[in-house]
């Protein structure tokens, strides 16, 4: 089975905003991340799950990639798209998502040095995003017909 996230970059003062949430049992970081859901464009998608993950108002910009992974345990297979964008301040009025401990901003050094990420692609998104891949949103489209 293939599993499609979406991922939101979103970086303000040279830091990231991550989550800090629950997994398998562990307390990992990662991006504003989760699955899309049926009738759900991957824009809507990336948009809904940062506010729930995190409160803030994502406006995603331009995709930063497509990355497929497997995990190497369960062996599920994941089609992560990352896009990247800016956050408007964090809705005080909304609880965050089920499993999501908290939203944090970490540097990239801090990132980097960071041993819980939740997948490798945390990393890979984020090095992706500083190396400049920047594509069109328009790359992204959806027919539900």
């Amino acid at each position: 089975m293939i599993h499609i996230t979406v991922a939101a970059i979103i970086e303000s003062d040279n830091k990231f905003l991550m989550v800090e949430e629950h997994c398998s049992g562990e307390l990992v970081i990662n991006q504003p991340a989760g699955h899309l859901e049926p009738g759900e464009s991957i824009v809507e998608a990336t948009i809904r799950e940062t506010l729930e993950e995190t409160t803030w108002r994502f406006t995603p910009e331009y995709l930063v990639g497509i990355y497929r992974w497997q995990h190497p345990k369960n062996e599920e297979t994941y089609l992560r798209v990352a896009l990247a964008g800016n956050a408007t301040d964090p809705d005080p009025s909304l609880a965050l998502d089920t499993g999501i401990v908290r939203a944090l901003w970490l540097d990239f050094d801090e990132l980097n040095q960071e041993q819980r990420l939740r997948t490798p692609l945390v990393m890979k998104c984020v090095n992706d995003y500083r190396s400049g891949n920047q594509h069109s949103l328009d790359l992204l489209r959806d027919t539900l017909e």
